[in-house]
């Protein structure tokens, strides 16, 4: 095993435990204790955990930028039921944005159930996810890669997606706060989501659960940017109340 699939694991361990111990992990994958502390060090480093006596923590009270490999196998069933729903107003022939949000690679998988789409992206993840659908047309927006991320940003980046216009965008965002809106981790992320909001004539959050009541690092946009968000379970009535009198449409399992 590579060290960075070990350190991936060890991550996905802290995500669902919220902590880890070195001796049990250098059990688990063969290596010495000394390359546990060492892989507990760089997570540390990254923001992603604090170091304990004899393991490391999460780091809580605040989003966490996950590696994407990491993210991509958070609340998958979660992120099913999302792209369901969104796949579920797309029509055939359509063109439409998605963001680097590992939400929207599960939207593009159900989204292959469709036909003539277009599909503008700034996810090389998505790009190979899609790479077999030779009836639609992909494209990239090209801009600079980011490590561990699969993600493509920057000035070049928006000024590409800022030249079209399609019929719906996909974003999702790392918190949902009333009085905050809506948050990202990466400034460079957010400024590409605010971009494809603003190209598209339907706008769509896609947010789990785990969103709500979250504040991140910086701004995506305000709520009067979106006009549907879609959701895994029905949120709770203060949420059902800010969306009502902004006019947004909540989309979730059951309705």
């Amino acid at each position: 095993m590579l060290a960075i699939e070990r350190r991936n694991e060890i991550l996905e361990r802290l995500r669902e435990e919220k902590r880890v111990v070195v001796s049990e992990l250098s059990r688990l994958y063969q290596v010495t204790e000394e390359t546990i502390r060492r892989d507990l060090e760089k997570m540390e480093k990254d923001g992603l955990a604090v170091k304990s006596y004899g393991g490391a923590v999460l780091k809580e009270h605040k989003p966490v930028d996950f590696p994407f490999d990491v993210r991509k196998n958070q609340c998958v069933e979660e992120k099913k039921r999302i792209a369901g729903l969104i796949a579920d107003m797309v029509q055939d022939g359509e063109s439409i944005m998605l963001d680097v949000s590992s939400t929207a690679v599960y939207v593009a998988r159900e989204l292959k159930k469709k036909e003539r789409l277009t599909v503008i992206t700034n996810s090389i993840e998505i790009i190979a996810e899609l790479y077999d659908m030779p009836a639609w047309t992909v494209i990239s927006t090209g801009g600079t890669v980011r490590e561990k991320s699969f993600a493509l940003g920057g000035p070049h980046t928006d000024e590409m997606i800022a030249s079209y216009h399609v019929d719906r965008a996909v974003v999702s965002c790392k918190g949902l706060d009333l009085e905050n809106g809506i948050t990202d981790l990466v400034e460079q992320d957010a400024n590409s989501k605010r971009m494809m909001l603003r190209a598209a004539r339907e706008r769509i959050l896609a947010a789990d659960y785990t969103k709500f009541d979250a504040t991140a690092f910086t701004k995506v946009t305000d709520w009067p940017s979106i006009t549907k968000i879609v959701t895994d379970r029905k949120p709770a009535g203060k949420w059902m109340e800010e969306f009502e009198r902004q006019r947004i449409d909540c989309i979730y399992p059951g309705i």
